[in-house]
C-alpha cells in the first residue's frame, strides 16, 4: 500500500488566454503579426528597416494599450485581492513593453554612436515617468521653487537630459531668490551649451566630441573655482554634468534603477558611446547600483544580456521569467524577419521562430474561442506547423453546429481531408443521436462516408415503414449525384423517384422503376415486401401496367422472399398477429399477381392477333 499525496495540483496551459484585457493584447497583435508575414521579401535597406521598426512600435503600442486598461482596473478593483492581481499583470506588462524598447534600439534600428544614446534617452524618459506627476505638483503650487520636491524635481530632470526644462525651472528659482540669480544663471547657461547630437544635425562624431570635451573642461574649471559652492543644490548638479560616479549614486532614490544610473553616466562621461562598448558600462552600472547589497532580479539579467547583444540569451530569460508565449513568440519572429536569428537551429528539426510560434499557438487553442487566432500562426511554421494544426484541430470540442462549420471551413482550406472526414462524421453521429437524419445525411455525404450514408438510409427507410412517409423531402429530393455513395443511398433516391413517378400517375415509368429496383438487388431484402405492396395498387389499375413478363419477375420475387422465411417456431402473440398479416399480404399479392398475369396474357395475344 503507497501512502495517498496530500494534495492534487490542477495544472491550466496558459492562464493568460483566459484573461479579458489580455485577449485585447492577442487579438491585436495577431493582425500585425499576420501583416509582418506579407512584408515583400524583395525589401532591402532602409526601406526593409522602416517596415520593420514600424512594426516593433505597434506592438509596443498593443502592450502599452493593454497595460494602461489593466491599470484603471486595477484602480477601480473592489477586492484588494483581484487589484494586486491586476497590479501585478501591470507590473508585467510594463517590464514587457521595456525589455521590447530596448531591443528594438539595439537589434531593429541599430543605432549608431551619437544616435543611440538619444534613443536611449527616450528609453529612460518613457518608462521613469514620476517626474510628469511630480512636474504638475510642483509647478501647480503657488510658489514652485519653495516647494519641499523643486530640488528634486530639478535633479530627475538633469537625471534624464531634460536640460531646458530644468533651465526652466532654476529660472524660476532665480525670480523667486536675488541672492541666486547669478548662479542659476551661470547653471542654465551650462545646460543650454551642453553638446549633444540632434536628429536633424549632421555635425560629425568627432565635431562633437571636441565641443563636448571642451564644455566639460568648462564645467570642470567652475567646479575647481567653488562657483557654485553656496548653493550644495547646484554644486550637486555641477558634478552629475560631470558623469562623477559617487555624486551620481547619491541620487540612488531619485533614479529608482541601475539601467536609468547607467543612461545618465554615459550621457554625461561619454555621449558618443559605441554599441560594442555599452556591456561594459551596463555590467559595471549594475554592480555600482546595487553594490553588493541585493542580487539581480530576471529583469536584470534580460536587460544585461540585451545590453550584451545576446540575442538567444533573451529570449531564454524572458520564456523563464514570462507567464506565457506571447511576448517571446512575437518578439522572435520580428527577430528572425531581420535576419538575425537565421543560424540557430533546434536539435528536433525546427528552429528558434517556429518552436516558439508553436507554443504559443497550442496555447491559443486551449481557449473556447481564441483558438481561430492559433490557426494563422500555425500556418507560417513551415516545418511542423501543418501536422501541430491537424493534431489540435481534432481535439477542438465541436458544442455547437456554427462552430462545427468555423472548424471545417478551415481544414476544407487547407485540404485536410481526414480532419473534413472526421468532422463529418462525429456531427452525423451527433445528429443521429437526436434523430436529425436529415442533419445526419447531409453530413455522412460531405464526409463520402458510405457506410454511414447506408446506415442513415436504412433509418429512413425504417422510419418511412413505421410512418409511412419520409421526413427530410427536400434533401432526399435532392440528392443528385451524391445518391451514388452508396446502394442504399442510392435505393432511397430512386425509391423517392418512384413516389414522385406515381403522383404524377406515370404508371408505366413508375412500374418499371419499381420492378428494378427489386430485380437489380439494390433494394435491401428486408424493404421487397413494402416495395411489392407499394405494387399492389398499380396491379389493381383497370388498364394493364405490369407485362406479362414482369409480372413473372414480380412473382419471383415474391417467392425468393416467402420462400426464405424462417419456419414458425414458439412466438409470443404479437409475433404471431405479425405472421398473420404478413400471410395476408403474401396472399393478397399472389390474387392480384395472377389476376394481372392474365389480363396481361389476354391484352398481348389480343395486339399480337391483331
Amino acid at each position: 500500500m503507497v501512502p495517498s499525496c496530500p494534495f492534487i495540483y490542477i495544472i491550466r496551459k496558459d492562464v493568460d488566454v483566459y484573461s479579458q484585457i489580455l485577449r485585447k493584447l492577442f487579438n491585436e497583435s495577431h493582425g500585425i503579426f499576420l501583416g509582418l508575414q506579407r512584408i515583400d521579401e524583395e525589401l532591402t535597406g532602409k526601406s526593409r528597416k522602416s517596415q520593420l521598426v514600424r512594426v516593433s512600435k505597434n506592438y509596443r503600442s498593443v502592450i502599452r494599450a493593454c497595460m494602461e486598461e489593466m491599470h484603471q482596473v486595477a484602480i477601480a478593483a473592489k477586492d484588494p485581492a483581484s487589484g494586486r492581481q491586476f497590479s501585478s499583470q501591470v507590473s508585467i506588462l510594463s517590464a514587457m513593453e521595456l525589455i521590447w524598447n530596448l531591443c528594438e534600439i539595439l537589434f531593429i534600428e541599430v543605432a549608431p554612436a551619437g544616435h543611440l544614446l538619444l534613443h536611449l534617452l527616450d528609453w529612460v524618459r518613457l518608462h521613469v515617468c514620476e517626474v510628469d506627476s511630480l512636474s504638475a505638483d510642483v509647478l501647480g503650487s503657488e510658489n514652485p521653487s519653495n516647494h519641499g520636491s523643486f530640488w528634486n524635481l530639478v535633479t530627475i530632470l538633469v537625471l534624464q537630459g531634460r536640460l531646458d526644462e530644468a533651465r526652466q525651472m532654476l529660472s524660476k528659482e532665480a525670480d523667486a531668490s536675488p541672492a541666486s540669480a547669478g548662479i542659476c544663471r551661470i547653471m542654465g547657461d551650462l545646460m543650454r551649451t551642453m553638446p549633444i547630437l540632434s536628429p536633424g544635425n549632421t555635425q560629425t562624431l568627432t565635431e562633437l566630441e571636441l565641443k563636448w570635451q571642451h564644455w566639460h573642461e568648462e564645467c570642470e574649471r567652475y567646479l575647481q573655482d567653488s562657483t557654485f559652492a553656496t548653493n550644495p543644490h547646484l554644486e550637486s548638479l555641477l558634478k552629475i554634468m560631470l558623469g562623477d560616479e559617487a555624486a551620481l549614486l547619491e541620487q540612488k532614490e531619485l533614479l529608482s534603477n541601475w539601467y536609468h544610473f547607467l543612461v545618465t553616466r554615459l550621457l554625461y562621461s561619454n555621449p558618443t558611446v559605441k554599441p560594442i562598448d555599452l556591456h561594459y558600462y551596463a555590467q559595471s552600472s549594475l554592480d555600482l547600483f546595487l553594490g553588493g547589497e541585493s542580487s539581480p532580479e530576471p529583469l536584470d539579467n534580460i536587460l544585461l544580456a540585451a545590453f550584451e547583444f545576446d540575442i538567444h540569451q533573451v529570449i531564454k530569460e524572458c520564456s523563464i521569467a514570462l507567464s506565457n508565449w506571447w511576448f517571446v513568440a512575437h518578439l522572435t519572429d520580428l527577430l528572425d524577419h531581420c535576419k538575425l536569428l537565421q543560424s540557430h537551429n533546434l536539435y528536433f528539426g525546427s528552429n528558434m521562430r517556429e518552436f516558439l510560434l508553436l507554443e504559443y499557438a497550442s496555447g491559443l487553442f486551449a481557449h473556447p474561442s481564441l483558438w481561430q487566432l492559433g490557426v494563422d500562426y500555425f500556418d507560417y511554421c513551415p516545418k511542423l506547423g501543418r501536422v501541430s494544426l491537424e493534431l489540435h484541430i481534432e481535439r477542438i470540442p465541436l458544442n455547437t453546429e456554427q462552430k462545427a462549420l468555423k472548424v471545417l471551413r478551415i481544414c476544407e482550406q487547407r485540404q485536410m481531408t481526414e480532419q473534413v472526414r472526421s468532422i463529418c462524421k462525429i456531427l452525423a453521429m451527433k445528429a443521429v443521436r437526436n434523430n436529425r437524419l436529415g442533419s445526419a445525411l447531409s453530413w455522412s455525404i460531405r464526409a463520402k462516408d458510405a457506410a454511414f450514408a447506408t446506415l442513415v438510409s436504412d433509418r429512413f427507410l425504417r422510419d418511412y415503414c413505421e410512418r409511412g412517409c419520409f421526413s427530410d423531402l427536400d434533401l432526399i429530393d435532392n440528392l443528385g449525384p451524391a445518391m451514388m455513395l452508396s446502394d442504399r443511398l442510392t435505393f432511397l433516391g430512386k425509391y423517392r423517384e418512384f413516389h414522385h413517378m406515381y403522383g404524377e400517375k406515370r404508371f408505366a415509368d413508375a412500374a418499371s422503376l419499381l420492378l428494378s429496383l427489386m430485380t437489380s438487388r439494390i433494394a435491401p431484402r428486408s424493404f421487397w415486401m413494402t416495395l411489392l405492396t407499394d405494387a399492389l395498387p398499380l396491379l389493381e389499375q383497370k388498364q394493364v401496367i405490369f407485362s406479362a413478363e414482369q409480372t413473372y419477375e414480380l412473382m419471383q420475387c415474391l417467392e425468393d422472399l416467402t420462400s426464405r422465411r424462417p419456419v414458425r417456431g414458439e412466438s409470443d402473440i404479437q409475433q404471431l398477429q405479425d405472421e398473420d398479416i404478413e400471410t395476408t399480404k403474401v396472399e393478397m399479392l399472389r390474387l392480384a399477381l395472377a389476376r394481372n398475369l392474365a389480363r396481361a396474357i389476354i391484352r398481348e395475344g389480343s395486339l399480337e392477333g391483331s
